[in-house]
């Protein structure tokens, strides 16, 4: 098998960091390309490293050239300093980015979405997240899959204090028999679903993963 060279936008993200980790060690891949807005400490003999500029994301087109882009950069509202902010992020960044790698031909894109992603929605989150695979699926990428994964378990230094009750109480729903389909996601397995499913024969040019299609992996 033909070894590939991954890229990844949102790496030093909770979901990220989990696919930098498991595609460094994943020997279908012999090359890991990294777009991060800030320097990171990781160093090994798969991984290329830039720091882009994302108001200036034309100027690293040439970069943008592999087999795979797997997108999981994502902020919120809070950390973003409000809504346009949270949109730049969320949505313009990733698909100008996502455009110039299918302009580059790359194969396949993977994109981490959120369960309930609508572009109709009342809400803004789950509008942009919508918004956003609408735009993807007309992109000339030969594969699509995009994952809409329920609450996610990061990791536990980068846990809130909402998401730890959030997670307590869906878990608890769940004992009952309540919301079995929406069971909590650490981000470790999320990121082991993209990968396999990279490395799989797909029939369709778009798949979309939802929370039920995710936990049964766990």
């Amino acid at each position: 098998m033909r070894k590939l060279h991954a890229l990844l936008l949102g790496a030093t993200g909770a979901t990220g960091q989990e696919l930098l980790k498991s595609l460094l060690k994943n020997s279908n891949f012999d090359k890991v390309t990294i777009f991060v807005r800030r320097s990171v400490k990781i160093k090994h003999n798969k991984l290329a490293v830039y720091e882009i500029d994302f108001e200036r994301l034309e100027d690293y087109k040439k970069l943008v050239k592999g087999d795979v882009l797997f997108s999981s950069l994502g902020t919120t509202r809070k950390d973003a300093g409000g809504k346009n902010n949270q949109y730049l992020v969320d949505y313009t960044y990733q698909y100008k980015f996502a455009k110039m790698a299918s302009e580059n031909n790359v194969n396949l894109y993977s994109l981490v979405s959120s369960v309930g992603a609508d572009k109709s929605s009342f809400f803004f989150y789950p509008r942009i997240k919508g918004a956003l695979e609408k735009s993807i699926m007309k992109l000339d990428f030969k594969l699509i899959h995009i994952f809409q994964p329920p609450s996610l378990i990061r990791q536990s230094n980068l846990l809130r204090f909402g998401e730890k009750v959030s997670i307590t109480i869906i878990n608890g729903l769940n004992r009952i028999g309540i919301l079995n389909s929406f069971k909590p996601l650490h981000v470790s397995h999320l990121a082991k679903k993209m990968i396999n499913e990279s490395l799989k024969e797909q029939k369709s040019k778009i798949s979309i993963y939802k929370p039920k299609d995710l936990i049964c992996e766990t």
